[in-house]
Formats: C-alpha cells, sequence, structure tokens
C-alpha cells in the first residue's frame, strides 16, 4: 500500500505552496493572500510538504479550505495554480482578474518531481510580485 501511494498524483501540495512562498517573501503588507481547493477538508500532507519546508523553509500543513462565495468576494486577483481547473469555474463578476499557472501536479509516475513543481512556484511567485 505504501509504494501505490508514493506513485500517485499528490496535488494537495500544490494547492498551498504558491500561498506559503507568497506569504513567505510577500513585503507589501496591503497585499494578503488566500488559498482555497475545490473540495473542502483534504488534509494537506505527503512527502511534498516536507520536503517544501526541509529545502524551502515552506511550512504547509492543515486541510484544505474549499471555494465559497465569501472568499471569492473579498479576492482581487484569482491565480489558478493548476493545469487542470478549468477557468469558467471562477465567475468573472467576483474578481477583477483571473490569472492561470499552468502548474503540473505532482505525479511520481511521469517523474514530475516535488522539487521541479516548486521551482516551477517560486518562478511564478517572483514575477507575479514584480
Amino acid at each position: 500500500e505504501r509504494a501505490k501511494k508514493e506513485n500517485h498524483k499528490d496535488p494537495r501540495t500544490i494547492i498551498y505552496l504558491a500561498k506559503a512562498y507568497f506569504d513567505k517573501i510577500n513585503k507589501n503588507k496591503n497585499w494578503k493572500s488566500k488559498s482555497a481547493g475545490l473540495f473542502k477538508g483534504n488534509p494537506v500532507g505527503g512527502r511534498g510538504d516536507k520536503i517544501a519546508k526541509n529545502k524551502y523553509g515552506l511550512n504547509i500543513k492543515g486541510k484544505t479550505q474549499g471555494l465559497s462565495e465569501k472568499l471569492m468576494k473579498w479576492q482581487d486577483i484569482t491565480v489558478i495554480v493548476a493545469d487542470n481547473v478549468p477557468p469558467q469555474v471562477f465567475k468573472k463578476e467576483y474578481g477583477k482578474k483571473i490569472i492561470v499557472w499552468k502548474i503540473k501536479d505532482i505525479d511520481r509516475q511521469k517523474n514530475r518531481k516535488v522539487e521541479d513543481v516548486i521551482e516551477d512556484i517560486i518562478k511564478k511567485v517572483n514575477s507575479f510580485i514584480k
């Protein structure tokens, strides 16, 4: 069973990577971030979280917050950090802008390593902040 789990995708990690890195490097006190997955309550965990913490200093823990009308009204910009979430899920009247970062999930079956995903997200966040 453990071997099977190690070979499956681990999308729970990438849900919070962008937020964790943004919060770590953001110097503008007026910019706030929140993160949510399409489904509420999935536990965040897995090998990716340990690598994010030990190698990059990113603390990722807890359970995913699901999308809500309150969250969608709060935000000014929606950044979709996934290559498999259609922007049509997000109603344009809620936000001023929708940005899609086509970040592929961690997938050890296809040699998509945690480190590759983290590096992709770091590059996107750095570019976003500039």
